[in-house]
């Protein structure tokens, strides 16, 4: 798929999918988004000093890079599993702007996130270890006790597959009692399988430009 680097609301980049009409963060902001959603709503929301956390659609590492500098910040280690099945094209990678933004000592961890070979833990710092795989999760399974899901996958109308109740028990079969299930959407049949599933869903206000996202707690 061909991929265009944007700016968003913010000043940070995002990239847009011509093919699916969809860009990976919110033009309105993709930090501003990355942080509301799966920072403050997710990670910030796990009371633990060892986190295992698993993302649905790695894309362009922000989320993994917000995570990094949280685990510096708050002397947590967390183990990061990142899943994509189409990685970004690493030339892409060299001009988003990420870490002139949050930092110029985040700029050497951020291309080490998109150079580390794929399918091995690859330990980033004393607090931060990421695995990604190149996997389908439509058609291949999961493994893994995850204490946080960051369910970043393209609109459920942009990629359906991808939000149907096959994939989200898969989720939820990896994790952890207590584990913690965060995405930006808000649609009400995602909300409803994950009540089905025997998760606590709370509706949360959205990040600008979106009225509201979902957190799920597994019961």
């Amino acid at each position: 798929m061909k991929q265009v680097c944007i700016k968003t609301g913010d000043g940070s980049h995002t990239l847009f999918v011509p093919e699916l009409k969809e860009s990976y963060h919110s033009t309105n902001g993709a930090i501003t988004e990355s942080m509301h959603v799966f920072i403050e709503a997710g990670l910030n929301s796990v009371s633990k000093k060892e986190i295992h956390l698993l993302e649905i659609g790695l894309g362009t590492g922000l989320n993994a890079l917000l995570t990094f500098r949280a685990s510096e910040k708050e002397n947590v280690f967390i183990d990061y599993t990142g899943i994509d099945l189409y990685p970004i094209d690493p030339d892409i990678c060299e001009i988003l702007n990420y870490p002139e933004i949050l930092g110029e000592a985040y700029e050497d961890v951020f291309q080490q996130m998109h150079e580390c070979e794929w399918g091995i833990p690859v330990k980033l710092s004393d607090h931060f270890t990421i695995c990604k795989l190149k996997r389908d999760i439509t058609k291949e399974g999961l493994q893994g006790n995850f204490d946080l899901v960051y369910f970043d996958a393209f609109s459920p109308a942009a990629q359906p597959e991808m939000w149907t109740e096959t994939v989200l028990t898969k989720i939820y079969d990896c994790m952890n009692r207590s584990g913690v299930f965060v995405t930006y959407s808000s649609k009400g049949s995602v909300r409803r399988t994950l009540q089905n599933l025997g998760m606590r869903v709370e509706r949360l206000p959205g990040p600008e430009g979106k009225r509201e996202m979902i957190r799920a707690v597994k019961i």
